[in-house]
């Protein structure tokens, strides 16, 4: 007899949750919010539509179906099971948080504010989206992802870029794609999905002509940050697309870093003489439609 579906519900602490754990009263966290012009009602209001989104997705789940649950905080140590299927419940930021943690598994997101664009459903949505999956009926949109990997097997997966650099954005030194020696503020290695975030942003600054990847398709984007030259080092290799190839870098100074989708706490460390290759992920996330 096989086991019913496993139901993941992925959510963080909302802001109210983390002024009160910081203030300890709603008159503290009143007052804190004062001097930045804002107010606890609108506070609470926020706090109010994601615990209605929780309940209405929770109310959602069959009561013969499994069901498990986690926050973003924990997320590092929670054990997806391949059979999962995944509702993430808050902003796009939030979808990219988990994807990196997720072999396959589809992922419905779903926002208790309107706009989003990964998080795309209102939470009344969540139980005919789920029997959809589990009845195999619901369409999924496989979005790219990328990869960083060390030479000594340190992966980090990312759904929106991954950066390689100084933890500080300092000064960065290596030599990439075999070719050339830089001095810059860090590399960006971005997918179809990052596209309209980091990566999007160099990319307008300088007048690039890469074409961006769209967000399903399999091609990345690669940008180097503020290269300067100097006797040693060039500025001529700079920015790119990768399909099948790994972008390589050599790492010439200590303390660099990798992370992913701007989550700097969760990094590979490198140092000097290490090398890291950057493409695209074995995995993909599998986002409901």
């Amino acid at each position: 007899m096989s086991l019913p579906p496993r139901i993941v519900v992925v959510h963080r602490r909302t802001e109210l949750a983390d002024l009160l754990a910081r203030h300890g009263t709603r008159g503290q966290v009143d007052f804190f919010l004062s001097t930045r012009g804002r107010t606890l009602d609108e506070v609470t209001r926020r706090d109010a539509a994601d615990q209605a989104a929780l309940a209405t997705v929770s109310a959602a789940i069959p009561l013969d179906w499994r069901r498990g649950g986690v926050e973003r905080d924990d997320l590092a140590r929670f054990l997806f099971a391949p059979e999962d299927v995944v509702v993430v419940v808050g902003q796009d930021g939030l979808v990219a948080n988990v994807a990196k943690y997720l072999d396959g598994q589809p992922v419905i997101g779903v926002n208790p504010a309107p706009g989003g664009v990964l998080a795309r459903h209102a939470p009344a949505a969540a139980g005919r989206l789920l029997r959809a999956v589990v009845d195999g009926t619901a369409v999924a949109e496989e979005r790219t992802m990328v990869e960083a990997v060390s030479d000594d097997g340190q992966r980090l997966p990312a759904l929106n870029e991954v950066y390689i650099g100084h933890p500080g954005h300092q000064t960065a030194r290596y030599r990439i794609a075999g070719l050339e020696r830089q001095a810059s503020s860090g590399v960006l290695v971005g997918t179809g999905t990052g596209a309209t975030g980091w990566c999007g942003s160099v990319w307008r600054e300088r007048g690039s002509s890469v074409v961006l990847p769209s967000p399903t398709e399999r091609r990345l984007a690669w940008f180097v940050r503020e290269a300067w030259p100097s006797p040693g080092t060039g500025v001529e290799c700079t920015e790119g697309s990768l399909t099948d190839s790994p972008l390589v870098i050599d790492v010439e100074s200590d303390g660099l870093v990798v992370f992913g989708d701007g989550i700097e706490q969760d990094s590979v460390r490198l140092g000097w003489g290490q090398r890291v290759e950057i493409g695209r992920a074995r995995t993909t996330l599998r986002l409901v439609n």
